[in-house]
């Protein structure tokens, strides 16, 4: 399957706001990066933020470095759009996950439903290789993926489900689980899918 066609098809011919995923307002993920002691001093990057708002709430909040990868430009070109001038400050990185190799190290890396669309292992090594790279040693890791109880396909694609300790042993040693939790997002389409959210923390030194 060609992800990048499969994705910029999706936002070619469906409006940002009416795809599944879609929240007019990123609340759990604002919570989460709260709860867990994300300040606007830090850096933090959305992994598939798409047309996302995340980063434009952390922006009015007064974070300043942000970045978001998105294999879908056109996804992208909406989000930074959005943002009007705000959007310049921001990295806004066109990429696969994983093949992607950052040239930086992130304080804290937020993933909301793109882990669970890599069902075969050498797409989930590719994005642990992009995690460990990326992320700073001691820095946050936040990562929302359907549950064991969620949808078995999303957006015509098949997914793998995971509970807290299923997604711990995906991604390896060198992740300390923090806490986990379940939510339970309503679509545009009136449909409800329940996600299973973890919060780790990367073994090394505190992240400043």
């Amino acid at each position: 399957m060609d992800r990048k066609a499969h994705w910029e098809d999706v936002y070619q011919t469906k409006a940002a706001d009416s795809v599944s995923w879609f929240q007019p307002v990123p609340q759990p993920s604002l919570d989460a990066i709260g709860r867990f002691g994300g300040t606007p001093a830090q850096s933090l990057i959305d992994i598939g933020g798409g047309a996302s708002a995340l980063v434009a709430r952390l922006a009015e909040a007064g974070w300043s470095n942000l970045a978001v990868l998105d294999i879908s430009a056109p996804a992208l070109d909406v989000a930074r759009a959005a943002m009007g001038a705000g959007g310049d400050a921001v990295e806004w990185i066109a990429a696969d996950i994983t093949a992607w190799r950052p040239a930086r190290g992130y304080d804290i890396w937020h993933d909301r439903a793109v882990f669970h669309f890599l069902t075969e292992d050498p797409a989930r090594a590719g994005y642990r290789a992009a995690l460990a790279q990326g992320l700073k040693p001691g820095g946050l890791l936040l990562m929302a993926t359907f549950a064991l109880d969620g949808p078995e396909k999303c957006s015509g694609l098949p997914v793998q489900r995971y509970g807290p300790a299923e997604l711990a042993a995906a991604l390896g040693d060198g992740f300390v689980l923090l806490d986990s939790w379940r939510e339970e997002h309503h679509t545009p389409g009136g449909s409800t899918q329940n996600f299973n959210w973890c919060a780790f923390r990367k073994a090394g030194e505190n992240a400043a």
